[in-house]
């Protein structure tokens, strides 16, 4: 069953900034407004690496209005497709979610937000979980990293969530340029040598966010998922009073039951809105 976990919405916020900080590294912008924080890439269009969240607008017809008009107004002043992450409870107003659709944003698919609130339920690997064959190599920085590290993480995630041909070297590319930052901890799982799983973990500011959770196809059903996701918490460096959190899909129930294993609990759900 899916836990739940409540949360004030000031912590909400600092993990809101958090996690679009977290996406920001090493070369996105941050725009952090009164009453919402803005991710920009200058170089790629893609809307996820676009967007708005920790909205907090207006409940009033007309502030409501003028505040999404300077908000569309924003995104057309960067070149960017209108997209909006909701918050999941604290939204504001309350239903910002069905106040966007009706102004011509689409639901393209939301998610859970999961804080971890069992620690002892991810504690670090031992070898002797490790079946035969299986590694894992957690990547600190570039000295950490060996030749063919960052090609298998690409190819790993661009196969994980069925990314068009070519992003897998994009993929690669991002990760090599973030290995200098301290921040960030890398986690591949080889099985025989072949790269199988990745977790990422950014750690800063009291939070570390986990993400670029995947396990290619030949290798699903093995936990390999959940062993990159302990050994990149090993490996973030986060102290005892730094709260880990994630991302998940709605509708993944086999990632919903994996991080509820974990010790995980969802703050809530919220919609994707991309305006169209």
């Amino acid at each position: 069953m899916l836990r739940t976990v409540s949360i004030d919405d000031a912590t909400m916020r600092a993990l809101e900034l958090h996690e679009t900080r977290a996406h920001a590294i090493p070369h996105r912008e941050v725009r952090v407004l009164d009453d919402a924080v803005v991710l920009y890439d200058p170089r790629d269009v893609e809307p996820f690496w676009n967007r708005m969240a920790g909205v907090r607008w207006p409940s009033d017809e007309a502030g409501f209005d003028r505040r999404l008009t300077a908000a569309l107004a924003l995104f057309a002043s960067i070149g960017r497709q209108p997209h909006v992450w909701p918050s999941p409870v604290f939204a504001q107003p309350a239903d910002l979610a069905s106040r966007l659709q009706r102004h011509g944003f689409r639901d393209i698919g939301g998610g859970h937000v999961m804080v971890l609130e069992d620690p002892a339920a991810s504690p670090p690997v031992e070898s002797g979980e490790l079946a035969p064959g299986v590694t894992l190599h957690a990547i600190l920085g570039p000295d950490d990293a060996g030749p063919s590290d960052c090609d298998d993480l690409g190819l790993v995630l661009a196969e994980s969530f069925g990314a068009p041909p070519g992003r897998a070297a994009q993929l690669a590319d991002d990760f090599r340029v973030v290995l200098p930052d301290p921040r960030v901890a890398l986690v591949l799982v080889r099985v025989g040598g072949e790269a199988a799983a990745a977790a990422k973990a950014t750690t800063f500011d009291g939070f570390t966010y986990l993400s670029s959770i995947g396990t290619r196809d030949a290798f699903r059903g093995r936990g390999l998922a959940g062993l990159a996701t302990r050994h990149a918490l090993a490996a973030s460096g986060a102290g005892v009073s730094d709260r880990a959190y994630l991302g998940v899909f709605s509708g993944n129930e086999p990632a919903i039951r994996l991080y509820t294993r974990l010790g995980f609990a969802t703050v809530g759900e919220s919609p994707d809105l991309l305006f169209e």
